[in-house]
């Protein structure tokens, strides 16, 4: 079962804004678009803390199965070690606001 490790709200301008939360973090974070992305191995879309420090980045990708879009996500900071934590955003369950997106963790990556 997928734990979701926060909530954001989609933006006009086409990111994310919201709350990411862990056991040793616990920030308001924007997820936005990669305006300067000249390559298939940069992000998407680059994740800021309100502090504006980049933990992060997205990329949009398609489910095998469903064939609907989704945005993977992966987070890098100095208080998770030297691990990565890798998410997916998907539907906040409950959520009648199809702009309200989960931030599910990943533990398999």
């Amino acid at each position: 079962m997928a734990q979701a490790l926060g909530y954001v709200t989609k933006t006009e301008t086409g990111g994310y804004e919201g709350t990411l939360a862990t056991m040793s973090l616990k920030k308001r974070i924007r997820i936005l678009p990669n305006g300067t992305k000249e390559s298939d191995a940069q992000p998407d879309f680059r994740v800021y803390t309100e502090d504006r420090v980049e933990i992060g980045g997205g990329w949009n990708r398609v489910g095998k199965n469903s064939g609907n879009p989704y945005v993977s996500l992966t987070f890098s900071a100095p208080e998770f070690g030297p691990s990565k934590i890798y998410a997916n955003l998907g539907r906040a369950a409950g959520q009648d606001d199809p702009d309200v997106m989960a931030i599910l963790w990943n533990p398999r990556g």
